[in-house]
């Protein structure tokens, strides 16, 4: 195995094998953007549950007065005190505990902060709505890292956010949408006449489309398409990377002698690096070719598998074009137990789908702090565009004469907070590794665990997005996101995303939820 490891690091095994952990519950409550919010104080800090409810203690009290008869008048007030329950201007009601390190406040109009742990998923009984949805609001503020509020209680969403409002700016107009697909296609199509022309290994490639643009769940402009160009390939065999369950080396069952791909073979294995360097050569050079359009290759991005296209005009236009190989085989082992749509799409739909090929894309296995150039990893973008499309558990769910569902304004929805949490930190490097199939591989999840087109009725947005935002929490909390065709590969694993990252996340998360999304309005 070790010299087939190529130019990455040749002993690591951990890459994509790390053991899950066990649940992990973070107790912060609605948490404030650290940068924003400034650390408690030194005393404060020192504070650690003996404070009184005042937030002083009883001999930084007795200091205040410095002299002798002053003192006795305290301690005779004091002791009358005892007579009487004491409650200062900030304590809290009966029962409750004041956050650790944090000074006592006057309490809320609305009651006390509830926590958002308590209240099962997908329950409509316990609507959060309070108030009038035009009452005043201010952002609510919150403990930092090192202040934990008590267990058992829940935030309540703000009622007066318009999620209708949000998606209908997230439209992309037709008058907005042709001119970018336009000078998408031409560029698409005239690179893959010239890669089917070319007198090389890529003769047989052929277009296939993939995306959120091709899965109708866009969002804000059409600024960015995914292109996978296919090439088939027959009787390969794969030998599993790490037990890692998504990354495989590729061998060819034949001796390939005469196969075009055999220049791409390195001691047997077909070599992800050597193929996708090729394939980024032609393209690199066939752009200059193309006349009227402004076109660039964007520097290559460590373990990426596409080629990516920044078109200057009309606008600028990220094209990810990524190679991939068809195999028309059998799923891989490590799917068997994926794709769970039996009780959502139906058993027959899910053995139809299997019976679709899979796709192998050049993306790299995490090897340490470097990478294995000669991995190969499953794509199903093409199974996915086929649920996104046909979503509903009923055949009619959001056809003409159907009942509508929010399904794809949820998908829609996460994507936009995501996006605009990431536009936010941008000069921070916590969020780097979040994208939006980390958000659509949580949602087909929620849709497997609420399967019934009732569930997502167009009348409860609201309530059908917050579930999709608590259980996208519990991910981040738990480190759990298992890939939705590959349930024993962990996206949300330590070894490709920190805690540290994960737990900034989920606090730029739940501030958002608990100020009713105020950064859908920036930007």
């Amino acid at each position: 195995m070790d010299s087939r490891r190529g130019k990455a690091t040749r002993t690591s095994r951990r890459a994509g094998a790390a053991a899950p952990k066990g649940l992990a519950l973070s107790t912060r409550d609605a948490l404030a953007q650290p940068e924003e919010f400034p650390r408690a104080s030194r005393a404060a800090q020192s504070c650690r549950g003996g404070c009184a409810p005042a937030g002083k203690s009883e001999s930084q009290r007795e200091k205040s007065f410095p002299g002798t008869q002053e003192r006795r008048q305290v301690r005779e007030l004091g002791a009358r005190a005892k007579k009487a329950p004491f409650l200062s201007w900030g304590s809290q009601p009966s029962g409750a505990v004041p956050l650790e390190g944090q000074e006592a406040t006057t309490v809320s109009a609305e009651g006390p902060v509830p926590s958002a742990f308590s209240e099962p998923h997908f329950s409509r009984a316990g609507s959060r709505r309070r108030g009038s949805s035009g009452s005043s609001r201010k952002l609510r503020s919150a403990p930092g890292p090192e202040q934990l509020p008590s267990l058992g209680r829940r935030e309540s969403v703000p009622s007066d956010w318009k999620p209708r409002a949000v998606l209908e700016k997230l439209k992309l107009s037709p008058q907005e949408i042709s001119p970018a697909a336009e000078v998408v296609n031409r560029v698409v199509h005239h690179l893959l006449r010239r890669l089917q022309s070319y007198e090389s290994e890529f003769k047989g490639i052929s277009l296939l489309r993939t995306g959120s643009y091709y899965e109708r769940v866009k969002i804000s402009v059409p600024n960015e398409f995914d292109v996978m160009f296919k090439l088939n390939v027959e009787r390969i065999q794969l030998e599993e990377y790490c037990n890692s369950g998504a990354f495989y080396f590729v061998k060819f069952k034949r001796n390939p002698k005469g196969n075009p791909l055999s220049q791409f073979l390195e001691e047997e294995i077909l070599s992800a690096s050597k193929m996708l360097t090729k394939f980024r050569k032609i393209i690199k050079e066939e752009i200059k070719n193309i006349e009227d359009t402004d076109i660039v290759v964007k520097r290559k991005k460590r373990g990426s598998p596409a080629v990516t296209l920044l078109i200057g005009k009309p606008k600028e236009i990220s094209v990810d074009i990524i190679l991939a190989l068809e195999s028309k085989s059998s799923w891989p082992a490590s799917t068997q137990e994926g794709l769970p749509i039996n009780n959502w799409l139906g058993a027959k739909v899910r053995n139809e789908l299997r019976r679709r090929p899979y796709y192998l894309v050049p993306k790299h296995a995490k090897e340490g702090s470097s990478f294995q150039e000669e991995t190969w990893r499953l794509s199903f973008s093409h199974i996915e565009k086929d649920i996104l499309k046909s979503h509903g558990q009923t055949k009619t769910c959001c056809e003409n004469g159907g009942v509508k569902c929010c399904r794809k304004e949820c998908l829609k929805l996460m994507k936009y907070l995501l996006e605009q949490l990431k536009k936010k930190f941008e000069n921070r490097k916590e969020l780097d590794k979040f994208c939006s199939y980390h958000v659509k591989t949580a949602f087909f999840h929620i849709c497997t665990r609420d399967p019934q087109d009732s569930q997502w009725h167009s009348k409860d947005l609201v309530h059908c997005f917050n579930n999709c935002v608590t259980y996208f929490l519990d991910c981040l909390r738990t480190e759990q996101l298992k890939h939705y065709f590959i349930p024993g590969f962990n996206l949300f694993s330590p070894d490709l995303i920190e805690k540290i990252n994960k737990d900034f996340l989920s606090r730029q998360i739940e501030y958002e939820r608990n100020n009713g999304f105020p950064i859908f309005g920036e930007f």
